[in-house]
């Protein structure tokens, strides 16, 4: 992902971090950012940060975004955290991706994807299975929206680390009609894991699609949370999505 963001913003330098573990962690990460000879607390000027920092889960993660918030003062750093990924019309993009990259929905012919569904496999309901918490779900909640949208069948979000309200989900859409259900994993991938999702399934007579993993679309999302990041700050103007460059090297064709 982080090579990916590097194409949109190649001025930028970026660096990943892990909130679990003790390789390449986030105080350490944050830390090797601070500058030599870098101000304190009192002479820093107005919007002065040393990083921003966007965590790579598709909503609010209570967990991940607490671990973050710790890791700051320890590693003498100064950074402002953006939001998750979601929800963002693009992350509903990417969720249909991957739908029909497993056969489970048409493709998205404005988005140039090339798979078509086999009548036999497409979804006649799907669950956006988010983690987090609450406010995950209910973001997610918005992506299903979208999704629906995308797709004409009913979607609707769910929490995958609560069985009871996965089961709810599921009997929703049975209830709607759905005999095809499908899980769309609305997660980038440890947040959740794949083995994890498919027991979910099994359990409930699903199909299910990949996780959603690095891709340029989310790696998109990342670079305008960076650029809302500064212009918050008074530092930079927020870009358009069509002001975003093609990533370098890129042989997509232009998008009218």
């Amino acid at each position: 992902m982080a090579d990916l963001v590097r194409s949109y913003r190649p001025e930028v330098p970026i660096r990943f971090a892990h909130t679990e573990g003790e390789a390449g962690g986030i105080t350490e990460v944050l830390a090797g950012l601070v500058p030599e000879g870098a101000p304190n607390e009192e002479e820093r000027p107005p919007g002065y940060c040393d990083a921003v920092i966007v965590p790579l889960v598709t909503g609010t993660h209570t967990a991940i975004t607490a671990t973050i918030a710790q890791a700051l003062p320890a590693s003498g750093a100064v950074a402002r955290i953006t939001d998750g990924l979601g929800p963002h019309p693009m992350l509903a993009e990417a969720l249909h991706l991957r739908l029909a990259e497993g056969g489970f929905a048409r493709a998205d012919r404005m988005r140039l994807i090339s798979v078509v569904a086999a009548s036999d496999t497409t979804a006649d309901g799907v669950m956006v299975g988010s983690v987090g918490g609450p406010e995950a779900i209910d973001e997610a909640g918005v992506s299903a929206v979208l999704l629906a949208a995308r797709l004409g069948v009913t979607v609707l979000p769910a929490a995958l680390d609560d069985p009871a309200h996965v089961a709810q989900i599921f009997d929703q859409l049975a209830a709607a009609g759905s005999r095809r259900p499908v899980i769309a994993p609305s997660v980038i991938g440890a947040e959740f894991p794949q083995e994890r999702i498919a027991e979910l399934a099994a359990e409930h007579g699903a199909s299910y699609s990949a996780s959603l993993g690095a891709s340029s679309t989310l790696a998109k999302i990342v670079a305008l949370r960076y650029a809302e990041a500064l212009n918050a700050l008074g530092i930079d103007q927020q870009p358009a999505l069509e002001e975003l460059p093609a990533p370098v090297g890129s042989r997509h064709r232009p998008e009218h």
